[in-house]
This record gives C-alpha cells, structure tokens and sequence, in this order.
C-alpha cells in the first residue's frame, strides 16, 4: 500500500526524542549530519552521520602483517589507531612477547630492518630464513637476527625457497627461476622461457634461389669460406647452447605465472595464464590533476572470451616439458589450475583445477618419476563449487602433511578443504588415492588451515561453536587430539611465536574493532591487551552487541539476523523498521565479531537512537552456513535472498510492532542490488529504498562472479532476465535513492546511467540520483560517506519516519 507524502500524520515519540525543531527544515539538509539525540548528549561522543562517517579517524585501521621476530622476542605489526587522517597509512610498529606498549618504529629503523621483516622460507635445519627485499635476496641468522645479501642488481630477485638439503636457495627473477648455491655463490638458471614467439625455422631455399646460392657457391672462394666460417660458429653457438636450459616457448597470448621447483631443484611446475581476450570497459576518472579526464581500462563483462591457465613440468637438465591433461575429454580452457606444490621428497607434486564453468574441481598428485597424475578427488556441483576456503579457489585449502605422516611404505599423504557433506571440512588422502579419512565432520565449517612451524597438528579456525563466532583449534593429522584453543564471543586468530611459545591472538567482538592481544601458547590461555585502536571518546559510548535473532522464511527456513531496537539506546520507538542488505552476496555479517560494514554498524546506532528498528540479515547466498545456504540463489539472485529480507521485513511488523507502511530497506553493492529488486518487484513492502553502488544488469558485471551463479548470458538468458533489476523496473512505485561513485571500477558508472534512462523512458517521478565524482567503488572519503548517509536518513524521514511531514513541509511540500 502505497502512502502520499502530504497525508497530516503526527510526529509523536520522534518529537519526544529530538525535543523541538527549530523550524520545519531543521532536519532537512545538512541538520541530517549533525542531529544529535537525546541518547548521546551524556556522552563525549557525538552520535552524528558527520561524526561516525569519519571512519577509521574513529576507530583507526585493523592491525595487519602480525608476524614475530625469528627469535621471538618481538611481534611486529602494521598499525593506525584512531585520531589520525582518514588517509594516513598505517605505521609498523612492535611489543616485546611478553607484552607491553606498542612502540612506533620511525621510517629510517624500518628501512633498515626491512630484510627482517620480510616473508620467507625457513632452511629446513630451522637455523636460517630467506626473504626478498627491495628486489634483492638475503638469509638472515633466526638465532642472531644478523643478514647477508646476496644479490645486489637492478633485476628483481624475489621468491627465494631453500633447497631440500638447505645448500642452495631456488629464487625467481623475470619469468624464468634460477639456483643459489649458498657455498660458492654460484648461480644457475634453471628455466628458460624466452618472451615472444618461437623463431621460425630458416626454409631452404627452392626452385631459382637455390639454383642462384649453388653457383656462388660453385665459382666463388670468397662465398665458400664465408659458409665454412658461418658453419663453425654455428657449432660453437650450438655447443654453448647445449650447456643451458633448453628454451620453452608459450603461446602467443600466455604469460609465465607460477614456478614451483621440488626439493632437489630437479623439476619445475610451470603455470601458463592465457589473458582475457576481451573487449574492456573504460571508465573516466573526472576529477585530474591535469583538469583533463582520464580513462581506466578495466574489466570485460561476463561471458566475453575469457582466458584461461594450464599446468606443465618441466625437467630441468633436458628442458623438457609435460603439459598436464586436468579436463579428461574436454578442450577447454581451466577457471583456474594451480600447483599447490611437492612433497618434502619431490616424489609427488599436488594439484587442483577447477573447470571453466565452475561446477567442478579436482585434486590430483602428480607422480614425478612416471609423469602420471591420480586423482584424489573431485568435487561436481550443479550451482557451483565454492565455500569459506575455496572463495579464493585454492589458497590456504590444501598441501602435504609432513614426510613423517607418510604411509607405511612412504606414499606421501595431502590434505585438504572440501563440501563434499554440504559443509567445508577437511580432509586426508594417500598419493595413490587411498586411505581418504574426514578429519571434521557436522554441520558447521572450517574456514581456515595451516601447519605452523613446529607443530605436529593442523591450527584451524572453524565455526563449531557457533555459526556466528570464530575459533581457533588444534587438531591431530589423523583428526584426533582435537582441542579448542580459545573460548569466548567473538573471532579469534592464532599467530604462534617461532619457538611455539607464545601467541600473537587478534580478537574481535561485535562492538569492538581487532586488537591484538598476546598470550601463553596454552589453551584458554588468558589475553593481554596490546592495542586499543578507538579514540577515546568513540570507546566512551555504549556501543551494543546486537542481539541475534531467527526469523522464520516462507519456505519454513530459519534465517538469522541482528536486530538494533530503540531501546538499546534509550530511545523511543517511532514505529518504521529498516531493512540493512549487506554486499557481496556471500559475505557473512551476522557474527558476534567486528563487521566490515562498520559505518553502517554506528549508522545503525543513529537510526536506533531516532526510533528506528533495524534489522541486519543474512540472507540466502551469504557465507556461514554451508553449501545449501550459499547456492539458494542458483539462476536467481533476486529469488529467495529478496524473499528472505520480505520475510524479515514481516518478522519486523509481527515481532516488533513495525507500521507496515513504514518500512525501508537500503544496502550496497549486491545489497544495492536487492533494494532495487525489492522495490521494482515488490512494490509497497517497503516505501523508501536507497540502492548505493548497485548492480542493474548481471549481463554488465564481471565473469568470474556472475557466470558461477547465472552461467553465461548467451546460454542462460532466463537466469540473467529474472535476477537483473533493469527489466521490472516498471514496477517502482515507492520512493528510490540510487547513489554511485562515477570512478567505480567494479559496477561501473554506467550500470545506473543505463537504469537511470530505463526509468526516464518509465515515466517514473519519484527517484533520484546522487553521485559522487572521485569515488570507487569502496568510498574513502569522509565527505562522500557523510553526504550519501545524509540522503538515506532523510528520505527514510522523509517517506517512513516521524519526522517526514515536516520534511515534506520544509521541501514545499
């Protein structure tokens, strides 16, 4: 049911709060920005969209790059706490292990212990570690922090692994990988893989050439020594050729990706990426320094030619190359192939593929001497494969067990994340494909794995608990001796010191930021604060924990949620309810950790101190809750995710006491997605809607994404028609705030400009559009977030809240 701005409706309970207006524009405009309720005016934070869209000036930015020292007497960390410029970097800083104040190290410290700081491989005696700094290589003394260099060139050396027997370090520099020999110095390349296109072979002259070169030949001395000096240093080119890598060329469009050498230096894993051969997007950047506007090549759109990667071996003392057969009976080209790497021996090499329409993957062992490939397993999906683990297909998911978990006649043994249950878990297997154990099992998932140094188990982090807290455990490589390391609300991420001592821990809950904490390597070890990265004023309000609530779907389904009322903020209810759409589709934001959605966390706060009821939902497609969850929206986005925030909606009228004429929804990305969906296809649900950075049209997003979940426009139009929000929106009957940055590289500009004549050619009146010209897709700046916040608040006062008859007013209304 659709209301008229104009109908006389009292301000009631939102006048209660807010005291009285000074004059009916009072709210309208930049007021907006810097309301105050009654709820904060005891506090010394002011609870204002000025105030709260500065962002990390208010809560500083997550501590990143943990890692110790290699004697573990200090942890060092990239850091910003609050209080400083929305576009200050974040500084290193470090803590001893026993704990204490996080003491800054200025630029010129940094530069000098930049080498110590690196990532790189540990020896395999433990004694030294490998890292590439400023494009050069050194080993640094774990025990005295002392480092030699060992290269000093303009060429960038990066990538450094230890040898198997420690005597040598395997680095990469260009596209080929070379060898160290760290007694001599020596350097050997171990590839060769020359840019551009094999030469073509010389062709022999025929008919009247050749007829020409024989009688120079015949009648003249000077051609015939000429040939023989030409013919002898074509040998003594042959012979100094012989002595190196053998050249292996690629094909035209390819480029060198990974190279992965074994233990021995003997064999080489070489990945080839084909490049996308399509037609890309060019998006302007309007405000230059030069006052000229710029283009941006980026992304093609879904189902444009795509490219492509493939797997060989190469032996490095003949050059020659195996190219790997991952797609049995099939010509095309892999998603994605990766060589996760070899086992301590070198006997066998792990690899997982994933096929072109990302319904498949497969995890094989590449047996080394023979050159045959098991495969371990397989995963078919009629969505598309995915998970916690595999979003980034690959990464973190799989590898060899240590050599002293190999079976009893030395097969090497893997492991690795998969939803064959319906839940990510994890798993072991034999080389040979035998001996396939479940480590974990139930239905909740693990979404992180790694053997750090020195353990004899895996550290995971799962979400047994609870689906909406994260912790970390220890667990044996046969899925025995299980045992949780930390307890409590929130997430928590274990970092062990090198010498398993201590643990650097970074901990969330829902209404505090990541701090980093350290503690005994025990389990239920207590914490010690290091970092407290919020102002002080900002920790001086009462920030909730939301309370997490189930509402129940129309196909019986329990969806969760997190509810913001009035009443944590002391506030009045004014009777309109607010539907918040996270983005990205699977992302997870019903936890009891710090969100990602931060601003919209405190922009929550504002609307609860207001009177509003705000409801935060994980809809289908989100991730946390398995395989089932994740790919409800199969050939429909715009199905159940849309159908699971009507429901919401409703569970806020029934539950809360929502005016069902008073509701509003508004989210980014694919939450802007689904408020144009909600109002284009479900007219008077929800009377305002403000749809920021949205997708209009699937058929215009990128491939990797879109084409897992629609397949491809040309072979799956009906899937692309009934989820794109360009096609109904004749339907839009209630009020719609689109916003946009005109820079966004991800859903381009142009997605709501073509919307924005779809509706102009409508007829549609009650619109409009903001936009925001230096803005990506993520905005950075504080003014963008406050003027974009302050739109949604008011048509929320405008169309749905006890303030929008005097809004109206203020607008000539």
């Amino acid at each position: 049911m659709r209301r008229v701005l104009d109908r006389p409706r009292s301000l009631g309970a939102a006048l209660a709060l807010v005291g009285v207006l000074v004059g009916a524009s009072a709210l309208y405009g930049q007021s907006a920005a810097t309301f105050e309720p009654e709820a904060t005016r005891d506090n010394a934070f002011p609870l204002t969209i000025q105030s709260i869209m500065r962002g990390p000036e208010l809560v500083g930015q997550t501590p990143t790059a943990i890692r110790w020292s290699d004697d573990g007497r200090w942890l060092y960390f990239r850091w910003l706490p609050g209080g400083r410029e929305w576009h200050a970097d974040r500084e290193l800083y470090r803590v001893p292990s026993a704990g204490g104040s996080p003491e800054p190290i200025d630029e010129e410290t940094e530069e000098a212990l930049a080498p110590l700081l690196g990532e790189g491989d540990v020896s395999p005696d433990g004694a030294s570690r490998a890292v590439s700094s400023d494009g050069d290589l050194y080993l640094i003394s774990r025990a005295t922090g002392e480092f030699r260099r060992l290269t000093r060139t303009d060429a960038a050396e990066h990538s450094p692994v230890f040898s198997g027997d420690g005597a040598s370090l395997f680095f990469r520099e260009g596209r080929n990988l070379f060898a160290y020999d760290l007694a001599d110095g020596a350097i050997r390349q171990l590839t060769n893989l020359p840019a551009g296109a094999e030469p073509a072979e010389e062709k022999e002259a025929e008919g009247q050439k050749a007829f020409l070169e024989k009688q120079q030949e015949e009648l003249f001395e000077h051609v015939r020594v000429s040939e023989r000096r030409e013919a002898e240093r074509e040998e003594r080119r042959e012979r100094r050729e012989a002595a190196r890598a053998k050249p292996l060329y690629l094909a035209a469009e390819e480029e060198v990706g990974a190279l992965v050498p074994d233990p021995h230096g003997r064999r080489i894993a070489l990945t080839a990426f084909k490049s996308e051969q399509a037609q890309r997007t060019d998006i302007p950047r309007w405000i230059t320094a030069t006052g000229y506007t710029e283009n941006t090549e980026m992304r093609a759109k879904v189902g444009d030619a795509q490219g492509g990667t493939r797997l060989a071996v190469i032996e490095t003392e003949s050059g020659e190359a195996k190219w790997l057969d991952l797609v049995p009976d099939a010509d095309d080209d892999l998603a994605l192939a990766t060589f996760v790497g070899w086992d301590d021996t070198g006997s066998h090499g792990l690899v997982f593929a994933v096929e072109a329409d990302y319904k498949t993957w497969r995890l094989y062992a590449y047996d080394a001497p023979s050159g045959g490939l098991t495969l371990l397993d397989s995963l078919h999906d009629e969505a598309w494969v995915g998970g916690p683990c595999f979003a980034g297909f690959g990464g973190g998911c799989m590898g060899w067990l240590p050599a002293s978990e190999a079976g009893s006649d030395g097969t090497p043994r893997a492991w690795y994340v998969s939803e064959e249950t319906g839940y990510a878990h994890l798993y072991a297997i034999d080389a040979d494909g035998s001996d396939k154990r479940a480590l974990t099992s139930g239905a909740w998932e693990v979404d992180e794995v790694e053997i750090p140094e020195g353990w004899d188990a895996f550290l995971i982090h799962t979400s047994e608990v609870s689906p909406f807290d994260r912790h970390p455990w220890r667990l044996g490589f046969d899925g025995s001796r299980r045992e949780q390391l930390l307890e409590g609300p929130g997430s928590f991420e274990i970092t062990p010191s090198p010498d398993g001592s201590r643990w650097a821990v970074v901990h969330a809950r829902a209404n505090r930021p990541p701090e980093v904490f350290l503690a005994e390597a025990r389990p239920a070890a207590a914490l010690t604060q290091v970092t407290v990265s919020p102002t002080e004023a900002w920790l001086g309000f009462s920030w909730i924990e939301p309370e997490i609530v189930r509402f129940e779907a129309r196909d019986g389904v329990r969806v969760p949620a997190r509810i913001y009322r009035p009443r944590d903020l002391r506030a009045q209810p004014n009777g309109a309810g607010v539907v918040f759409v996270h983005g990205a589709g699977y992302l997870h934001n019903v936890h009891r950790w710090w969100s990602t959605y931060y601003r919209e966390y405190m922009f929550h706060h504002f609307l609860a101190a207001q009177g509003y009821t705000v409801l935060d939902i994980d809809y289908r497609g989100s991730a946390g809750y398995g395989r089932d969850w994740r790919t409800a929206i199969y050939r429909h986005m715009g199905g159940k995710d849309l159908t699971d925030q009507i429901d919401g909606a409703d569970y806020l009228v029934r539950a809360e006491g929502i005016d069902p004429d008073r509701l509003g929804i508004y989210g980014g990305s694919y939450g802007g997605f689904i408020t144009l969906m909600a109002m284009f296809t479900h007219p008077g649900v929800f009377e305002a809607g403000a749809a920021l950075r949205a997708v209009t049209d699937w058929a215009h997003y990128n491939h990797w994404y879109t084409s897992r979940i629609l397949n491809l426009p040309d072979e799956d139009e009906e899937a692309y028609r009934r989820s794109s929000p360009i096609y109904f929106a004749e339907g839009l009957e209630g009020h719609l705030l689109i916003a946009h940055g005109m820079y966004d590289t991800n859903v381009h500009f142009s997605d709501v400009v073509r919307l924005a004549q779809r509706l102009i050619e409508l007829g549609k009146e009650n619109w409009e559009m903001a936009v925001y010209p230096v803005e990506n897709h993520s905005f950075v700046e504080p003014s963008s977030w406050t003027d974009e916040y302050r739109r949604i608040y008011e048509l929320f006062e405008r169309v749905i809240g006890g303030g929008r008859d005097s809004l109206t007013q203020g607008a000539g209304g």
